[in-house]
This record gives C-alpha cells, structure tokens and sequence, in this order.
C-alpha cells in the first residue's frame, strides 16, 4: 500500500490573505497530495474552519478535504452537522472530519463554551449527533429534519484527533480512524500509537481504522534557516504557552532539513503503515507546495 501525503495550508500564519489560501489550494489540488488540510482555532487570526471549508470546496476538485480538527463542543451540533453536510455536498463527497476536545481553555472561553464538556465521553455524544442528523433524523421537533443531507449515505468519515494512547482507545467505538500529529516527527512514537489504535478497533470489532499523522515541516531549499522557521512559527501559534517553554519545545519540534531528508523520514512513516502522512507548514512560501509534490511524484513513480 503507498503511503498518502497531505498538504496543511498556512491558516495559522500571520496576515495570510485570501489570495495566497487559494494559491495553496490551488498547488495542492493539481499536485499528488492526498489531502488539503486545515484546522480550528476560536481566539486567534485563523480563518473560520466552517467558512474556508467552503472555499476551499470551490478551489479544489480532486483532492481530499480533511479538517483537522474540528472541536464540536464549540458549536452547537445540530448546526455544525448542518455546515459539515453543505461541505460535503459542495466538495462532491470528498470531505473528512476530525474531531477533538482542544486544548485550550481561551477557546472555550471565546464563544462561551463550557471548558467542563471538554471529555471523551462529551465528543462521542456529539460524533452521534452529527451521524444522527446526517441519516435524516428529526432531531429538533421541526417540521422537518435538518438538512441538507451530505453527499456520501453515511457522511463524511469521522477521525478522531489526537495524541494520545487512552482517548484513541475510548474512540474505537465512534471514529473511522485517527489523525494524529506528532509533535516531534516521532516515528516510533507514532507506531506505539498505531498499534493502540489497531488494538482497540480490533476489540470493538470495528474495521481497521484509517491511521494518519501530522508534523510540521520546514525545508532548506526554501529557508535559509528552517530550524528557526519552525521556532518563529510556534513563538505565534503556541502563543497561548509561556515562551520559556515554546523556546523549550523549537529545537526539537517537527521537521527541519533538506527534501533528501523528509524522504526519508516519509520512509520510516510508511514502513509502520501510516495510510497519511499531513505536514503542517510553518511559513507561507507557496514554493513548499511545488517542492513537496516533487518529492511525493517520484516516491509514486517509485513505487508504480
């Protein structure tokens, strides 16, 4: 099986604007990716995951769209399964969603969200909310269901988003697979997840779960110094952390280094049979699309 490449757009980077988003999108849609993803953040100068889903869904007509993550308790889930169903039917069917609880208080605190919901428990009930009302259940008194419905029968695949061992097993019973990140480009950390993941889907008598991983990436042929790229990217998207401690995680976070390298590593990912790899950017050079997908062509021709 060969291993999938997904492409992260730049939403948390400073002053991204309209026109280098499509540019992305646009990259990433032409070239071998298997994903076009993006993620929420509530009390930053992210875009609206709901509303750029949209977007992105008329940019683009091959490559999948995967929101990663989405944290439904910041919604109201009827809503929100409305809006994931809308950007199912305007992608054609190529829509994934994964879900989290987040990790950040202020978030919460920003739409006035109950940080007490932030549980396993609180996420599967409303992963069966979105599933409800996706099948055509009236689950409003309404005269009628909340539509519209999404392309697919069932809707779009749901992942669970995270890092760790204990939630990834409570997931087996709701989630189509994992997407996961790593915050070091751990492979071996990241196979000890797997096999959690395989374990606990196996348990519930599930199908093998979809497994993907995320890292960001910086590369010396568009850096002069991609090391310090992935510590100027976290000093603005960590800035929730004290600094001592993003200063702390930089020298170690990530990928920093040339496209030899990152093939490698891809390398070491497929070999523990990671069905995605999603690499995150941490700057907005569109030239980082153009290069990647290179790397990710000749791995294909590789293996054809």
């Amino acid at each position: 099986m060969t291993m999938d490449v997904g492409m992260t757009l730049p939403v948390m980077e400073p002053d991204v604007d309209p026109a280098l988003l499509r540019e992305w999108a646009e990259r990433i849609d032409a070239g071998p990716y298997g994903s076009l993803c993006f993620g929420e953040r509530i009390a930053f100068d992210n875009p609206d995951i709901l509303t750029l889903l949209g977007a992105v869904a008329a940019w683009t007509s091959r490559v999948r769209l995967s929101a990663t993550v989405v944290v439904p308790q910041l919604h109201d889930p009827v809503h929100l399964a409305k809006a994931l169903a809308t950007a199912d039917r305007l992608c054609g069917g190529r829509l994934s969603v994964g879900l989290g609880v987040g990790g950040r208080e202020e978030d919460y605190a920003a739409v006035g969200a109950d940080w007490g919901t932030r549980t396993m428990a609180g996420l599967a009930e409303r992963a069966a909310v979105l599933r409800r009302v996706w099948a055509g259940e009236n689950l409003t008194g309404a005269t009628r269901p909340v539509g519209p419905r999404p392309h697919r029968p069932n809707g779009p695949e749901l992942l669970v988003g995270t890092l760790g061992q204990r939630t990834t097993q409570h997931a087996a019973r709701w989630a189509d697979g994992l997407a996961g990140m790593t915050l070091g480009a751990d492979v071996d950390e990241t196979a000890a997840l797997f096999d959690v993941a395989r374990a606990a889907w196996a348990d519930a008598g599930r199908p093998a779960p979809r497994l993907t991983t995320s890292f960001w990436f910086a590369l010396a042929e568009a850096s002069d110094d991609p090391r310090a790229q992935v510590h100027a990217h976290l000093r603005h998207y960590m800035n929730w952390l004290p600094v001592e401690l993003v200063d702390a995680l930089a020298p170690t976070a990530g990928f920093a280094g040339t496209l030899a390298e990152l093939d490698e590593l891809l390398d070491r990912f497929a070999e523990i049979g990671t069905d995605e790899v999603q690499l995150i950017p941490t700057g907005g050079d569109p030239r980082q699309v153009d290069l990647v997908a290179d790397l990710v062509a000749g791995r294909l021709s590789r293996r054809a």
